[in-house]
């Protein structure tokens, strides 16, 4: 039977929150007082409203981790908390993109994610960006193209001996990318072994080919970018993706840093799609 078809105390039980004996209780006192499944389970104090949340998201095929689930680091918040105010800051952000970007033409599946410095938050959104883009039911492939100081493999617990060095240095292809088991539409590929030119690297044509081949596959694909601070890397990945969406960050990033960034995506023939002020 497909999740979606099953009942709230099944999956409760199935999950062993509950026993079927109180799994039993529940529905009497539900009866007798006329109130929702979910809602008299709470009121006996018999689950957790987390617990809940946990099953209607199994419902409605809006998967994120249970606790003590290690595979992906907390800094993934929305893995983790969905129903957090962070997260729905996520989703607010989601819709603006699909407005102003990803709006299902050829051509428009692709965002690189950049920022004038390191820490201002330019990995932590994109691999948080990914994540809801995947909870959405998009075909989501996070794509870490910073070759320098490379993060999404520790943020999701993946190997790091293949993934976009590899693949533009032509020594791996699509099976370089991994699945996440825990959202069924998330792959990340991560940056691969450090290479000792980036900047050309990124340059080659493969790249260009690889992305091809990633927008026939992906209905959206996060790029993370190094920092402008470390020359141009940025402008390369930005001109494959064809938009950017700027990072700032408050009390760090300068005024005449995001101009620079701005005007380095510009020199890019890219779209700066907008720009995101961030407080973590």
């Amino acid at each position: 039977m497909p999740v979606g078809d099953r009942s709230i105390g099944a999956m409760l039980i199935d999950n062993e929150v509950i026993s079927a004996e109180a799994a039993e209780q529940i529905l009497r006192y539900a009866k007798d007082k006329g109130m929702r499944f979910g809602d008299a389970a709470v009121a006996l104090k018999l689950v957790r409203q987390e617990d809940i949340q946990r099953v209607l998201s199994q419902q409605f095929d809006y998967p994120y981790l249970r606790p003590g689930d290690s595979s992906v680091t907390d800094e993934v918040v929305a893995a983790w908390r969905p129903f957090s105010p962070q997260v729905e800051a996520m989703r607010a952000l989601r819709s603006q993109l699909l407005l102003r970007w990803f709006t299902g033409d050829e051509g428009r599946k692709c965002l690189a994610v950049v920022s004038p410095n390191r820490g201002d938050g330019r990995s932590h959104l994109a691999a948080n960006l990914a994540v809801v883009f995947s909870q959405m039911g998009e075909r989501t492939l996070l794509i870490d193209a910073d070759l320098r100081h490379p993060r999404q493999n520790q943020l999701f617990g993946l190997g790091n001996t293949a993934g976009l060095s590899s693949v533009l240095a032509e020594r791996a292809g699509l099976e370089a990318i991994q699945r996440i088991p825990a959202f069924l539409d998330l792959s990340v590929l991560p940056a691969g072994p450090t290479p000792p030119n980036p900047l050309e690297l990124l340059g080659r044509g493969s790249f260009a080919t690889f992305m091809e081949g990633v927008a026939a596959h992906y209905d959206v694909a996060i790029l993370d970018t190094p920092p402008a601070i470390f020359g141009s890397d940025f402008q390369f990945v930005a001109t494959k993706a064809g938009a950017a969406l700027m990072v700032a960050r408050k009390n760090r990033t300068g005024f005449d840093d995001c101009r620079d960034v701005a005007e380095g995506i510009a020199a890019a023939n890219a779209t700066l799609v907008g720009g995101v002020f961030n407080e973590i």
